[in-house]
């Protein structure tokens, strides 16, 4: 196939989701025969008229199923907020260093800002994050055991924490459903790996300011667990007053 012109691309690229599902910006470049920026910048235009799913390395059409959804409704929930918070995480991160990395959304955002790192080994045990750093020469992804679960596209199981407490890290960085000023840091997902809080030198937990001062159904670890907390400029005075008290909190601007 030719070049071809944006609108007709853009219906392209729909039909191609229609039919094989999902599709990776490489693949769908390969097809029209265009740069993979040109496909980025189409896909979004496609993913704000409400016409395609972005996911980690591509696309995906509205098609999900059940809970196998609840991922990529919960990776588009602030998302700009997100992205911003993955770029200060990223920034903690030096050539030649060690991170594990969770299985939340927000962690995510930071592993597609790890890709330019050279030498850095990431730890994890979300797939989403694997799938992102696939064609990253420069970084080393080592995947934990454990058993497939579709809802957060991640593994769990006996297996993810005993490998995790083989590990000593540069750093940690995880997520969370919720931070309570009184109950600490918390998560609804009973199968929360807490091996992970050990797995690393520097603990440094991402969450936008959505989920502070809210609580969820499990606690995971205590506020002063956390060497650091990353969280966007949505955050409440009130709140970030009584955090600061605690631990060292950072603040970003949405981008």
């Amino acid at each position: 196939m030719s070049e071809t012109s944006e609108h007709s691309r853009l219906t392209g690229i729909v039909e191609l989701l229609k039919e094989h599902t999902s599709a990776s910006i490489g693949e769908i470049a390969d097809k029209f025969h265009v740069s993979e920026m040109t496909i980025r910048r189409d896909l979004q235009k496609l993913a704000e008229a409400g016409h395609i799913i972005r996911i980690p390395g591509g696309a995906r059409i509205e098609r999900w199923q059940g809970m196998e959804r609840t991922f990529v409704e919960r990776l588009r929930k602030m998302s700009p907020a997100k992205s911003s918070i993955g770029e200060a995480a990223a920034a903690l991160v030096g050539d030649g260093e060690s991170v594990v990395l969770d299985s939340g959304t927000t962690t995510l955002y930071i592993a597609r800002q790890l890709r330019t790192r050279r030498n850095i080994v990431i730890f994890t045990f979300s797939i989403a994050v694997l799938e992102e750093l696939a064609t990253a020469d420069s970084v080393r992804v080592e995947l934990t055991g454990g058993v497939y679960r579709a809802s957060s596209h991640d593994l769990i199981g006996h297996a993810v924490g005993e490998y995790l407490t083989s590990i000593c890290a540069d750093r940690v960085i995880f997520g969370a459903a919720a931070v309570s000023l009184t109950r600490g840091v918390m998560v609804h997902d009973p199968d929360a790996q807490r091996e992970l809080l050990r797995a690393g030198k520097q603990r440094v937990l991402v969450v936008d300011s959505s989920k502070i001062g809210t609580e969820a159904t499990y606690r995971l670890c205590g506020i002063d667990e956390c060497d650091l907390i990353l969280t966007d400029s949505g955050i409440r005075p009130e709140d970030l007053a009584k955090l600061r008290q605690i631990t060292n909190v950072q603040v970003v601007d949405q981008l």
